[in-house]
């Protein structure tokens, strides 16, 4: 897909997306076999449900179907969220992955290639993070700045409990 395309239309739906209360992360048009497939990423703070989705899905396919955006041919329309190991990019990303782990990629000058880390806070220059303890030793706070990573996804837990199984124990 050409930058212009893109751009076309990232210009289009994204004032739709947004009246959704929704953040268009991305735009991707792909060829699947014979027909084209434009699959669209939309997230929140909140996190985007099945009924946002579907009304997204729909205001969308309403604009593209009143628009040449497309062009004449068929194309299929997949509305979704970016998913459960998610790549953070934006100052938004990160805020939302508050009290999720995440691996960063670090830059050269960070000293270091890789870390594992839970975010605890994010303000404009960087994040706060614990860095869990191994071998039975007590987890680290660590600061890190945005200029110092590379490329940051969120790391699936299964075993986690969240704030709220958490408060439920102390009370007990």
């Amino acid at each position: 897909m050409s930058t212009t395309q893109n751009e076309r239309l990232r210009e289009l739906l994204e004032p739709l997306v947004s009246s959704q209360g929704l953040d268009l992360e991305e735009i991707e048009v792909a060829s699947v076999g014979r027909k084209r497939v434009l699959r669209v990423v939309v997230d929140s703070d909140e996190g985007a449900d099945l009924d946002a989705i579907a009304d997204v899905s729909r205001a969308l396919s309403a604009k593209l179907d009143e628009t040449d955006a497309m062009g004449d041919g068929e194309y299929e329309l997949e509305v979704g969220t970016p998913g459960a190991e998610r790549p953070l990019s934006e100052h938004r990303h990160y805020v939302r992955a508050t009290d999720r782990l995440v691996r960063f990629q670090l830059t050269p000058e960070a000293g270091e290639a890789e870390l594992v880390a839970r975010i605890l806070r994010v303000d404009d220059e960087g994040l706060d993070l614990e860095v869990p303890g191994v071998k039975g030793r007590k987890a680290t706070a660590r600061r890190l700045d945005f200029k110092d990573i590379a490329k940051a996804r969120v790391q699936v837990e299964f075993n986690r409990k969240n704030k709220n199984d958490a408060q439920e124990v102390e009370e007990a």
